[in-house]
């Protein structure tokens, strides 16, 4: 059954959207490696941070962030550049920093590009940091969805796997979130390294599963059902990286029946050719149809980072804008194509370049 999503009034919020998530200072070789290189670009990224500042700086929304930062010039080097990109920070916690990080820090990642035959290359280096030790009853809720009000809610499964409460967090601002009638979403974003320290797999299963069932929306690809949520999805081949599109029907069904209150679920589709060379596109499912997006055949990838959050903001806008679920898909894998074309984490385009490629538009020349 086709389910519907209901977004509250702009005029009712003072935010359009509001990520909750760690941002992080990633240092970029540019086109030489990490272990050789001599100079780094400086830039911001988060999973959850990434698709706030593509709602702002893309798509004109109102954004806000919920982190944490040492109050030290690293944290202050990030607040600098979340600030350029206009998302709101008015909720963000700051920590007092104790000299040298024994106690809390602002997390570091080395990011490569790849080319060719030769893969991306990541490396974070993000314990301890202060996002990772938010708990519950440290950010005012109520305040932010009650008194502001915000449409659209966002965080994901990198968040919940930061620290010993992280979990908590998220579910402490998703139900309050729902209470007041704000659309939650959740990328589930799978990383065997960050759930290693909490149990694992089988605790990232329980935790995710708990959170899942409170959410209006989904993202994840099937991997992330399998390792994130635990399912073990009648029908799908062990080869989960080959499932053809005519088999996420059966398992977006399996995974609506197990948490009915989702109305949409979404998923990238990447099949890596080279680290130059993807094709790309997105599916979702709202209940009854399966909609497969605008195919990109063959995408020159500059940078692969951000695509998936990338994705994530255009399908929200689109979402968010009352758009048909097919249209919306086709502006988040257009945004995350163009957001591949360009360095750093978070997108540099612009909504006339994503309506113009979602509409079947090509890179010949703008004059």
């Amino acid at each position: 059954m086709k389910k519907h999503l209901t977004v509250k009034p702009a005029s009712e919020c003072t935010f359009d959207f509001l990520s909750l998530g760690e941002v992080m200072l990633r240092l970029d070789p540019g086109h030489r490696r990490i272990h050789t290189t001599r100079q780094f670009s400086a830039w911001e990224g988060g999973g959850e941070y990434n698709v706030a500042r593509g709602l702002r700086r893309c798509f004109e929304q109102r954004t806000a962030l919920v982190s944490a930062f040492a109050d030290n010039p690293v944290g202050r080097l990030l607040e600098d550049l979340i600030l350029q990109g206009g998302v709101d920070m008015s909720h963000c916690v700051w920590r007092k920093y104790d000299g040298i990080g024994r106690g809390v820090r602002n997390g570091l990642n080395f990011t490569e590009a790849g080319f060719g035959v030769r893969g991306a290359v990541g490396c974070s280096d993000r314990g301890h940091t202060a996002v990772s030790q938010l708990k519950p009853g440290d950010i005012d809720w109520e305040f932010i969805f009650g008194e502001q009000g915000v449409r659209w809610f966002h965080t994901g499964g990198i968040f919940a796997a930061l620290g010993t409460h992280t979990p908590e967090v998220a579910i402490e601002a998703i139900e309050c979130a729902g209470k007041h009638g704000t659309v939650t979403s959740y990328d589930l974003n799978f990383r065997p390294s960050l759930w290693n320290a909490f149990g694992g797999t089988e605790r990232a299963a329980a935790v995710n599963r708990k959170i899942v069932g409170m959410l209006d929306v989904l993202i994840g690809n099937e991997e992330d059902f399998t390792m994130a949520l635990g399912f073990k999805l009648e029908g799908i081949e062990e080869d989960y990286k080959e499932l053809e599109i005519s088999a996420y029907r059966k398992m977006y069904q399996q995974v609506m029946e197990a948490f009915p209150r989702i109305k949409v679920l979404a998923t990238t589709l990447r099949e890596v050719k080279s680290a130059s060379f993807n094709d790309w596109s997105a599916i979702g499912y709202d209940g009854e149809e399966l909609f497969h997006s605008i195919q990109f055949k063959d995408l020159l990838i500059y940078d692969r980072v951000g695509g998936g959050d990338s994705f994530c903001s255009g399908l929200v806008y689109g979402l968010m804008s009352g758009m048909p679920l097919k249209r919306a898909l086709d502006y988040g894998a257009a945004h995350g194509a163009l957001a591949m074309t360009t360095p750093g984490d978070t997108t540099m385009a612009t909504l006339k370049e994503v309506e113009k490629l979602a509409s079947g538009g090509t890179a010949r020349v703008d004059r």
